[in-house]
């Protein structure tokens, strides 16, 4: 299996938009009233990982925050992790469960370079494997550290809210009625992620995604 395009410019998110456009009209609706789409590529690696672990269950402004005490305390690497003793890392605000995660991401040896080349199928395999890391997880680091373009992550509640607004449906769409709508998007489904979260900033005046 080949790995699929990937998203590397503003050009890339740009022409997955027009395509987007072109095929839905709600799409180009949410764009009408978004404007242009921010790349949101992130590099690659632990840290990534880490801070979408950071990230779960709790607001965009709460995870920043956190991260940025990370961030001074330089705990963000997995030598870092690992000899810190927990009462450091909930000092910065990492919970019980998530001072359990980072620890097992930093046991957990990845081979951050092969993931590179992997199909986006076996990414979140991989990744699932870790304590911690669940599917959304995988996801996001598909879609923003690698760059994949046509991979989203219908577990995220913002998306999920997104979809509910724009396509005007009576409850939000669960993760598995959004995946089954997100087939219509393919093979653009990170640039739809991408509209709906901007639309989502718009519709709700707050970030539904760091």
């Amino acid at each position: 299996m080949s790995v699929g395009r990937i998203i590397e410019t503003p050009d890339c998110v740009a022409e997955g938009a027009k395509w987007l456009a072109e095929t839905c009209p709600r799409m180009a609706y949410a764009m009408d009233q978004t404007g242009p789409l921010p790349l949101r590529r992130k590099p690659d690696g632990f840290a990534q990982l880490l801070s979408a672990i950071v990230s779960q269950q709790v607001s965009v402004a709460s995870a920043n925050a956190i991260w940025k005490r990370l961030q001074d305390a330089k705990l963000t690497g997995p030598r870092k992790i690992m000899w810190a003793t927990d009462e450091d890392l909930r000092a910065v605000g990492l919970s019980r469960q998530k001072i359990r995660y980072a620890r097992a991401l930093a046991e957990a040896r990845i081979d951050y370079k092969a993931l590179r080349d992997a199909p986006d199928e076996d990414v979140v395999a991989i990744l699932t494997e870790i304590s911690g890391i669940g599917v959304w997880t995988a996801e996001i680091y598909a879609m923003f550290s690698l760059g994949r373009a046509d991979v989203i992550a219908p577990g995220d509640l913002a998306l999920q809210e997104a979809a509910r607004i724009l396509y005007d449906l009576p409850k939000r769409p669960t993760d598995k009625e959004l995946r089954k709508m997100a087939e219509a998007w393919s093979p653009w489904r990170s640039v739809a992620a991408r509209v709906m979260w901007a639309y989502y900033r718009v519709a709700k005046e707050r970030e539904g995604i760091r």
